[in-house]
């Protein structure tokens, strides 16, 4: 009975139905793809909805990102689902984590403390973050940063948060790592050539810092701009491609 009521189509839709549609889907009768589904199954179709939500922003597309992030409210709840059935936690339990975070970490607005500008926000957002998470030492705070971001995000925001500990940026060191990559190549060492290489990646990210620039962001707008450059030549060149990057 429940399954007919829930087909009719509602004026309005709210979480609730949404969640209880998830049950529905989970249950003996539902769909027997959603039972068999768990969390490291729908890992990757978390990770897609994030970057659809994110491509809907740069498009500004508003109806895509509306569809988008109703997708990625679905991963949410159906992270949720799987875990209440696992006896783990529930739905709820999410909403009230996050609202709970949210005051916790502004205290200048639900609290007694100060904050004037962006940067005593976040000052104060991280300060209040590594009490929470027990973090005692700046070096676990980088290790905290999600190795399975992008390696260009992942670095840009472990030396963020170097930078935030005191580290100091050394200028020149561009060059320097240009110079030992040059002579790896030149000893044909492929070992010698994977750590410069390496190394010089890290060095050019570290730039974004100083210049405060998204390196993520910066490197995609650069590539959209080869690609449109590279389309340019093949417009003049025809079959034959004579570019040169």
């Amino acid at each position: 009975m429940v399954n007919l009521v829930i087909r009719e189509i509602s004026d309005k839709y709210t979480t609730d139905d949404l969640i209880k549609i998830l049950e529905i889907l989970r249950s003996p009768g539902g769909c027997p793809w959603d039972r068999e589904q768990t969390h490291k199954s729908i890992r990757n179709d978390a990770l897609e909805e994030v970057y659809e939500v994110v491509d809907a922003i740069d498009n500004m597309d508003d109806a895509a990102l509306c569809e988008e992030l109703g997708d990625m409210l679905l991963q949410v709840v159906f992270h949720s689902r799987i875990a209440e059935e696992e006896g783990s936690f529930q739905y709820s339990n999410v909403v009230d984590g996050i609202c709970r975070k949210l005051i916790l970490r502004h205290p200048h607005v639900f609290g007694n403390g100060n904050a004037q500008s962006s940067t005593e926000v976040l000052d104060m957002w991280d300060k209040i973050k590594k009490e929470e998470k027990h973090q005692s030492t700046y070096t676990e705070t980088l290790k905290s940063v999600p190795k399975t971001f992008p390696s260009l995000m992942r670095a840009a925001k472990v030396q963020k948060r170097a930078l935030k500990a005191g580290a100091v940026y050394k200028d020149g060191k561009l060059q320097e790592r240009l110079d030992a990559l040059n002579r790896a190549v030149g000893l044909d060492d492929k070992e010698e050539i994977r750590k410069a290489y390496g190394k010089l990646l890290f060095e050019v990210t570290a730039l974004s810092q100083g210049f405060k620039l998204n390196a993520e962001q910066v490197l995609a707008e650069e590539t959209e701009a080869f690609i449109d450059r590279f389309q340019e030549e093949e417009k003049a060149e025809g079959e034959k491609i004579n570019f040169v990057f």
